[in-house]
């Protein structure tokens, strides 16, 4: 009988976890040097077992993350390089966050959340996902640099679609550590920015709006209560697939309130087709993450409209997919 897809399908789990054990110990940041290392050497620089650790080098040698040039004795290639912290392209924190125990423990428990419809983190860590980071530094800050190196892929082709010049002064909703409006002012020297997020989110702001900080202002603060006035342009990324239309909705009424009748809110998602294909696969594991971890959701255009419209917001343009990237762009102005 020929293997069935279905199995490689159901073992995904095993390269999964392959993959971020090695990142969880830093296999690939002790490859100091960037030549080959033996099992004992990487097992003395990450405190692990050796013999164990060279039966994981070669499950990461039969995934393309490490070469095995002799039996003992393998090499970072390339795309394992992007699971050390120092690589400019670092996919490490993502890795950390989503391979993670907690992330694993609401897949874990997805029946559930099929069943009854009300979604895993909360009933399998007892708070939900903010609150949760808010209470465990470490995770807050796996989570914020996660963000950061999603945004600086995606930035990239924002900055190239959407006409920022237009603008006085731009605000980032939810906006982490800056890493997405420190593109847009680098690309606009004329143009102001307003970092707005909670406080955890904005523990390493400093950092990446260290060169634009004379035009940055960092504000502290919660989009369900309310968000900054003044800006002629609200940018939320990846912002309103985390929450169910009631909380999205709350959060875009809140924009409404602080708009001027010029203003636009830019939403930067992704789209759900109407009828899913093989390409959209990436979409629906996103939309399924969401029905687990937050009780979010992906969209399609039409639920996007009608979101806004509830909002009291009217939808201007929809742009996208965006180059190399699986978003688009959604502008919004106040509706009549």
């Amino acid at each position: 009988m020929p293997r069935s897809p279905l199995m490689d399908l159901a073992f995904g789990f095993m390269p999964a976890q392959m993959i971020h054990v090695a990142t969880e110990i830093g296999v690939a940041d002790a490859f100091t040097d960037g030549g080959p290392s033996t099992s004992t050497e990487l097992a003395e620089a990450t405190g692990a077992h050796a013999p164990s650790l060279r039966r994981l080098l070669r499950g990461l040698a039969g995934l393309g993350v490490v070469e095995q040039k002799e039996p003992d004795l393998f090499a970072l290639t390339e795309e394992g390089r992007r699971l050390r912290a120092d690589a400019p392209d670092s996919i490490r924190s993502l890795i950390r966050l989503f391979c993670g125990p907690q992330v694993w423990r609401t897949w874990g428990d997805m029946a559930e959340t099929v069943r009854t419809g009300e979604y895993a983190w909360e009933r399998v860590t007892g708070s939900t996902p903010f609150e949760y980071f808010a209470s465990d530094a470490e995770l807050s800050a796996t989570f914020n640099r996660a963000m950061a190196e999603h945004t600086r892929d995606v930035a990239p082709a924002f900055v190239e679609a959407h006409d920022f010049a237009r603008y006085g002064t731009v605000a980032d909703l939810g906006g982490g550590d800056g890493t997405l409006l420190a593109a847009i002012l680098r690309a606009h020297p004329g143009l102001r920015g307003v970092l707005f997020d909670l406080p955890t989110g904005l523990a390493d702001a400093s950092g990446p709006l260290a060169d634009v900080a004379d035009r940055a202002e960092i504000v502290p603060g919660d989009f369900f209560e309310a968000v900054p006035a003044g800006p002629d342009a609200y940018v939320l990324k990846s912002v309103v697939h985390d929450w169910d239309d009631e909380k999205a909705t709350a959060i875009l009424r809140n924009c409404r309130a602080a708009m001027g009748p010029d203003d636009r809110v830019l939403l930067l998602e992704q789209v759900m087709p109407e009828m899913v294909a093989p390409e959209s696969a990436g979409i629906v594991r996103n939309d399924l993450n969401m029905l687990v971890a937050t009780g979010g959701r992906e969209r399609t255009e039409a639920e996007f409209r009608e979101l806004l419209d509830g909002a009291g917001l009217g939808a201007v343009s929809l742009t996208g997919p965006l180059r190399e990237t699986a978003y688009h762009v959604i502008e919004a102005e106040i509706a009549d």
